[in-house]
């Protein structure tokens, strides 16, 4: 019997009811979902470790400069008007200079000032480099690794002062811009993928080491090394020696990179970065004794220890010293 306030049949809903209903329930399938993803994703990440130190290395092989907190862009770091190895030493032919080439290239200090990078070196007065050249200024094709790119010339007086500190032929600098075309790391290593680009690094954006590696290898010493041996950007503590080769992928804040390949050393790391004096055979030699590659890498990394890993960067964003390093299982 239906009920006197009842009408039967019932009276059709109208179509816009039926579609909230329907959109409604999609929404909590949705939420739904997420939830359950992001459960899963958080289960996927593991603690292998904290941020303990990052830096940015302005100029390509000078000294490095230790920051709080630095955004990761798919070039490398970033603080501020620094960005990591985005100003080069050249000859005037254009083929890089390094530290392995004149190793007094590590006792310049950077700093950022007013829109200008503050270039000090010891018996020097400081030079101030405007982070926006004038257009004016010519553009270089520049040699590195046997790979090309362009650098905007940083103009007559920072030449002078490079090749005044380093007394041995004409120097000058050049400055990586934004719209120019960046080199590709799998150019200079074949574990890289075709998205990791770079400016003027050896062949990586970030470069990753811990503190427990470095214990290891002072252990070994009987001259103790320092990290600024090593010029990673991104040190970790709370881990064993070596772990950070066995992180495939890491998630730091809301930055993700994929590892790639291992750090192969060279003689830079024999520089005294207190003195700029090459010693050619420690800590080099010591790594040689336990960090050669596998026989079956060797057509990779060839005779040059390993010490490092190196990551491309998949989620670019912003991490600080005291972040959490997630491995992504």
């Amino acid at each position: 019997m239906v009920s006197p306030g009842l009408r039967w049949p019932p009276k059709p809903r109208p179509g816009w009811a039926l579609a909230f209903v329907a959109v409604a329930s999609l929404a909590l399938l949705g939420a739904a979902a997420a939830w359950r993803w992001c459960r899963s994703r958080r289960s996927r990440l593991r603690p292998v470790g904290r941020v303990s130190a990052l830096f940015v290395y302005p100029v390509k092989s000078c000294r490095g400069v230790a920051v709080e907190q630095a955004e990761v862009t798919q070039l490398g770091l970033r603080n501020g008007e620094m960005r990591d190895r985005c100003w080069l030493v050249i000859k005037e032919d254009g083929h890089m200079v390094t530290a392995r080439q004149e190793p007094r290239l590590v006792l310049i200090s950077i700093a950022n000032e007013n829109d200008c990078l503050t270039l000090s070196a010891p018996e020097m007065k400081d030079i101030h480099i405007p982070v926006r050249l004038s257009t004016r200024n010519p553009v270089k094709n520049c040699r590195l690794f046997g790979t090309d790119i362009q650098g905007r010339d940083c103009g007559e007086e920072a030449a002078q002062w490079i090749t005044d500190f380093l007394k041995s032929e004409p120097y000058r600098l050049v400055q990586f811009e934004s719209n120019m075309v960046p080199r590709n790391a799998k150019d200079l290593m074949e574990p890289f993928r075709p998205s990791d680009k770079i400016a003027y690094p050896d062949c990586s954006p970030i470069m990753v080491l811990s503190e427990a590696s470095l214990e290891e290898l002072n252990s070994r010493l009987q001259k103790k090394v320092q990290i600024r041996n090593f010029r990673p950007n991104i040190l970790v503590t709370g881990c064993n020696p070596h772990e950070e080769d066995t992180w495939d992928e890491i998630k730091i804040g809301g930055v993700e990179m994929k590892g790639a390949a291992a750090c192969p050393r060279c003689i830079f790391t024999t520089v005294d970065p207190d003195t700029g004096i090459m010693d050619r055979k420690e800590p080099l030699e010591t790594l040689k004794s336990y960090r050669l590659c596998d026989p079956s890498e060797q057509h990779i990394y060839k005779s040059h220890p390993l010490f490092g890993w190196y990551f491309g960067v998949d989620k670019t964003g912003t991490i600080q010293v005291g972040d959490i390093v997630y491995k992504m299982i």
